[in-house]
């Protein structure tokens, strides 16, 4: 039971030192007296007990999947590096084509159990920069090797 609470102290004190750079966080700290921290567990937590049981789970997971992704991505318009332009245009395109697909099949999708939860968790892994999934997808041996060939771009040489 101590390495379960010592590793609970390590993420919670993780989350408060990610969560200190945010002055919102720290002034909603201070106005309710609540750590942070506890706040974004029991945000988090009742986010997924809303999408778990479906509860505006299409609304949730839609605005987690453009969220973040749409605040990151012009983050990485206005900076100088170009990898993170490469990653955000690949979750852009692996978002849009998973919409694609999801808008001529939600009849189907919206009945398969825990559907909008899975598609959060998938989300989640595309855009988190712990994970970086939409480079892996676009990495993958069965997707880049078909579209490269298939891109005629006049200016490639630039």
């Amino acid at each position: 039971m101590d390495k379960v609470q010592a590793q609970f102290n390590y993420y919670n004190a993780q989350l408060d030192k990610e969560l200190s750079k945010y002055p919102q966080a720290l002034k909603i700290e201070q106005h309710t007296s609540v750590p942070k921290t506890y706040i974004a567990f029991g945000t988090a937590f009742v986010i997924f007990f809303l999408i778990f049981f479906n509860f505006w789970g299409q609304l949730l997971s839609n605005f987690i999947a453009w969220g973040y992704p749409a605040y990151a991505s012009f983050k990485a318009i206005e900076s100088i590096d170009k990898a993170d332009d490469t990653q955000w245009l690949t979750y852009w395109t692996v978002f849009g084509f998973i919409s694609l697909v999801e808008f001529f099949s939600d009849i189907i999708l919206y009945w398969l159990p825990f559907y909008y939860l899975f598609k959060t968790i998938f989300f989640l892994w595309l855009a988190l920069p712990q994970f970086k999934g939409a480079d892996t997808i676009y990495l993958s041996p069965q997707l880049k090797p078909y579209f490269i060939p298939q891109l005629t771009l006049p200016n490639r040489e630039m």
